[in-house]
């Protein structure tokens, strides 16, 4: 389902309502925030429901192929809505637009209205007045140095919020396409950081996740990604911080001991690896091995005791032979990670991958898929049913999605955990004692609770 930005803001009867509707990554997440506060500030009001807008925006993620399809099939929808309404603007926001700029001006023309980028949001309110009187417009420019240091994203009131702090990929793994799409890696400096995460903090978010395509390559002058992490963990004590996604290659000591150091730092981090023959991993453009990454596995455990680990996994990529792939496994036996996002390879257009020959189908592909998700999901569930008889401490997200009765809320080390309401509120960290867990979520109830009913 798509991720839709609900901006809190009234309608404004005199204004022009857009709906945006937001796919892919959390970093699509932020820039849709960015995206509603421009049109924001140009008097713009926002509705939930398609049907009630004048202007539908459709933030999109190129990095699989399966992502793009989606769009084109939410387009088949989007256009009911236009033959009903023929004023209706409709643009395509994000990757998808720097990547296929010309096929939807020509090819979905009839639909599409605007095109674009991830760097070119400030052109936005011009190019949607633009087409209001007919016109059509492409704007896929990437960028160097916009950062959107100076826009106040549109946020919902909440607990968790996003934070982009830098952009682009300068890394050129063989098989992504972000470094075409959305640029170069450009920082914004810590101070606004410090200052965004301050004012959230002041709205009563209690959780900030700092984001970029390779968060730990952050550097603002003479500060990098641990001076980043520290400053935002000093704002307030309370707050939870977290980040994604790292590289391998640029997870410091200095960032492993600002994690280790600061309580409110959680204890989680996610370390793609994508395959673990050291090969695949050199056809990658990875620019580390497998033993570089299990000494750092082994330096992060070392220091950060009880840390939570996931992963990236990519199988079938060219050449991948079944040793290949059993080398993977491997790799997962020994790291044992609390999770893994697996995904089949997707060819990319521009990639240095995209003029490999593949060699794995896509019957094989899933087989090796499965294998890997079956391996993850047995190891999962050993490791959080390790967690039952423990007492954790848990931030109250909101209400379960199964059960109004039920409150749902994250560990610091990232676990899903469900629990009976006692009175609680959301935003309030609360003890939780784990009874039950499966692969995916703990179970448990508030332990004082427990024990008066029990005399």
């Amino acid at each position: 389902m798509p991720i839709l930005n609900e901006p809190n803001v009234p309608a404004n009867l005199n204004s022009r309502r857009v709906y945006i509707e937001t796919y892919g990554c959390q970093m699509n997440v932020a820039d849709s925030e960015v995206v509603g506060g421009i049109l924001r500030e140009r008097g713009y009001s926002f509705t939930r429901e398609i049907a009630e807008a004048d202007v539908v925006l459709v933030n999109t993620c190129a990095v699989r192929e399966n992502a793009e399809q989606r769009i084109y099939g939410r387009l088949g929808l989007i256009s009911s809505y236009k033959r009903q309404n023929p004023h209706l603007v409709v643009g395509i926001l994000g990757c998808m637009a720097e990547r296929l700029r010309t096929r939807f001006m020509e090819e979905e023309g009839q639909l599409v209205d605007l095109v674009v980028g991830p760097d070119e949001y400030r052109k936005l309110p011009a190019m949607v007045e633009r087409a209001m009187e007919g016109g059509k417009g492409i704007a896929v420019r990437l960028s160097r140095v916009e950062n959107y240091d100076d826009i106040v994203p549109l946020r919902t009131d909440g607990i968790c919020a996003w934070v982009s702090v830098m952009r682009g990929c300068d890394k050129f793994c063989s098989f992504c396409v972000v470094p075409f799409t959305r640029g170069r890696e450009r920082s914004r400096p810590l101070r606004s950081v410090v200052e965004e995460v301050a004012g959230l903090a002041a709205r009563g978010f209690k959780e900030m996740t700092l984001l970029g395509q390779n968060v730990n390559s952050y550097r603002d002058e003479a500060f990098d990604f641990a001076d980043l992490m520290e400053a935002v963990a000093g704002v307030d004590r309370s707050l939870r911080i977290r980040f994604t996604t790292s590289h391998p290659q640029d997870m410091s000591d200095r960032l492993i001991a600002a994690i280790a150091g600061k309580s409110n730092i959680c204890k989680y981090i996610h370390l793609p690896v994508q395959s673990g023959s050291d090969r695949i991993l050199e056809l990658m453009n990875r620019t580390y091995t497998v033993d570089h990454y299990l000494r750092l596995v082994k330096k992060i455990r070392e220091a950060i005791p009880g840390v939570s680990l996931t992963t990236d996994i990519i199988s079938g990529f060219p050449g991948e032979t079944p040793e290949d792939h059993r080398m993977t496994m491997d790799l997962i036996r020994h790291v044992r990670y609390d999770g893994a996002y697996t995904f089949k390879y997707s060819a990319r257009a521009n990639t240095k991958a995209w003029e490999m020959q593949e060699t794995v189908s896509d019957e094989e592909k899933g087989r090796r898929v499965f294998e890997i998700s079956e391996l993850q999901h047995d190891i999962s569930m050993e490791i959080n049913q390790q967690m039952v008889g423990t007492t954790e401490r848990i931030l109250v997200e909101g209400p379960s999605r199964k059960s109004p009765e039920e409150y749902t809320g994250r560990t610091d080390t990232n676990k899903s955990v469900i629990f009976p309401k006692t009175g609680e509120q959301v935003g309030e960290y609360v003890d939780v004692r784990i009874e039950r867990a499966n692969s995916a979520t703990l179970f448990g109830r508030r332990p004082e609770l427990k024990e008066e009913r029990a005399a």
